[in-house]
């Protein structure tokens, strides 16, 4: 009788990362460090942060059942990846049945793709875009330049962005980093035909670049938007936005082109009750949005009567199969963490390399993008670029734990580093304090460090391997005397001795009360 060897189980190979717009060419500390010294920038991101804190704090705190609302949304988000591939099926059925069209997009490079080809079928030369950080994420803009497609960015900031031929650095507000001057200069150069005179009033800028967009509204056939929402028990989309730029693109042209990650489907359409109280408020500060538009399908004779759907993994399912990292695709790109953290508030989005900054890109982008795709990867450096203070955990209106995930992080980059100095200094760190003698040793050598230190009793430059830590933050230089040493000493005995002997007489009297 014969028998056949099926071989050892083995582990399904990685899903591919994302591409696009999810890697710097630099690592955080150095793009840091530079933006740290651009005050203007500092400024404009410390007075926009704290308005936008303490309008969600105003907001937030109004709701007796704030809490119970982040754990619903929470629980809504986990459900959904529990069960992400049926949910994105029922959706795409719900579209198609509706008049809708489906694609489905591996990577950054498959939607560009699909969705050049879908605007080249319609003859146009131009789309209006709705604020898009899928688009964002997958370069679109770019791409679509690239084969004679013009594209034009309809939200004022993203406008502020395009015209700068500069990159968005918040989720939320895109041209934070700019101020009013700088937005005056840029509308001068870059829109046509706009009045010379132009002042930096927020009302007249805004109000030069409605009079540079409505052309395009009406006339422009083919509009790109990206999605809050998707219900899959409906096929129903959903965009939330306070400019109102979102509906006129939205419902005016002839083709709506949607691109949206596989992670936006929500199960049922009672669900958009939780979400729709936790966006604004986390983000806006606002109660509800100014403008939340819904769309299921085509309508004849209403709105856009071509719809195509394009579903972007990019990386999701990579993130999707990390056990630990799938928590950060319950997301829903609210800026929350963003405002509240002092990293970026200093450092500023552009440093991250990515279209996602701030504390949730800090895990996200390397688990959609990988962390080792290049020796000296910029994305290794972004788990480290927080002081998991856990302010974002706070303020995540999902309760995404960053601080857990970053740490997480952290721990697969130190796995999947191989043998580095720092692991070679650790493992003799470990040696020498698990040997009492060697470590006696070692803090009687450590004294020697009061040599390199400055006047302010500091070491600012250590010895490589340890130069990564004095890069980042001072190390205070060793005492004369070790505690140890203190405490075997005639003064380190007495002074014990009469602690316990304190403590005995407060006990006594404890006692006798």
């Amino acid at each position: 009788m014969s028998s056949t060897f099926l071989g050892m189980p083995a582990t399904p190979p990685r899903s591919p990362y994302g591409t696009g717009n999810l890697r710097g060419d630099r690592t955080f500390p150095a793009a840091a460090h530079e933006d740290l010294g651009n005050e203007q920038l500092r400024r404009n991101l410390g007075r926009a942060t704290h308005t936008i804190r303490t309008k969600r704090l105003n907001v937030t705190g109004e709701l007796p059942d704030w809490e119970e609302l982040r754990d619903a949304g929470s629980a809504i988000k986990t459900d959904t990846m529990n069960r992400l591939p049926e949910l994105l099926e029922e959706l795409e059925r719900k579209v198609t049945a509706r008049g809708g069209t489906v694609h489905w997009a591996r990577d950054g490079a498959e939607a560009n793709e699909i969705v050049a080809r879908l605007v080249k079928e319609t003859g146009s030369e131009e789309v209006i875009k709705v604020k898009s950080m899928a688009t964002q994420e997958i370069g679109l803009n770019e791409h679509l330049e690239s084969i004679g497609i013009t594209p034009y960015e309809t939200d004022l900031a993203e406008l502020i962005v395009q015209l700068a031929h500069d990159k968005p650095s918040h989720i939320l507000v895109p041209a934070i980093h700019r101020n009013r001057d700088e937005i005056r200069e840029i509308f001068l150069k870059e829109i046509p035909g706009v009045d010379p005179s132009l002042d930096n009033v927020p009302a007249h800028l805004a109000a030069a670049a409605r009079a540079y967009l409505r052309e395009k509204f009406m006339t422009t056939k083919v509009a790109v938007s990206g999605a809050n929402f998707a219900v899959a028990e409906t096929g129903t989309l959903s965009v939330v936005e306070s400019e109102g730029n979102g509906r006129m693109c939205l419902t005016l042209p002839d083709t709506l082109i949607t691109v949206m990650g596989i992670e936006k489907v929500l199960p049922r359409y009672q669900d958009l009750e939780v979400f729709l109280q936790l966006l604004p408020r986390s983000s806006t500060g606002e109660r509800m949005n100014p403008y939340t538009s819904m769309w299921t399908g085509v309508t004849p004779g209403d709105g856009p009567q071509t719809f195509h759907l394009v579903l972007l993994d990019n990386g999701r399912t990579a993130a999707l199969a990390d056990r630990i990292g799938r928590e950060a695709l319950n997301c829903i790109r609210c800026s929350a963490c963003l405002n509240v953290c002092p990293v970026y508030e200093r450092a500023g989005g552009h440093a991250y390399g990515s279209t996602y900054p701030g504390p949730i890109g800090a895990v996200l982008t390397p688990q959609l993008a990988g962390m080792h795709a290049a020796k000296d990867d910029p994305n290794s450096s972004l788990p480290y670029a927080s002081s998991l203070c856990g302010a974002c955990f706070d303020a995540c209106p999902v309760k995404i734990d960053i601080p857990s995930l970053l740490v997480e992080l952290r721990h697969q980059h130190t796995e999947q580093s191989g043998i580095t100095a720092e692991k070679l200094a650790m493992r003799a760190a470990a040696g020498v304090m698990g040997k009492p003698k060697l470590f006696t040793a070692a803090q009687k050598a450590s004294g020697l460090g009061r040599v390199i230190a400055g006047r302010d009793k500091k070491i600012s430059h250590l010895p490589p391997p340890f130069n990564g830590w004095s890069d980042s933050r001072d190390t205070p230089a060793p005492p004369k005397q070790t505690f140890r040493s203190w405490l075997a000493s005639a003064e380190g005995t007495a002074t014990m001795r009469a602690a316990a002997a304190d403590a005995h007489t407060r006990n006594q009297q404890e006692e006798e009360k």
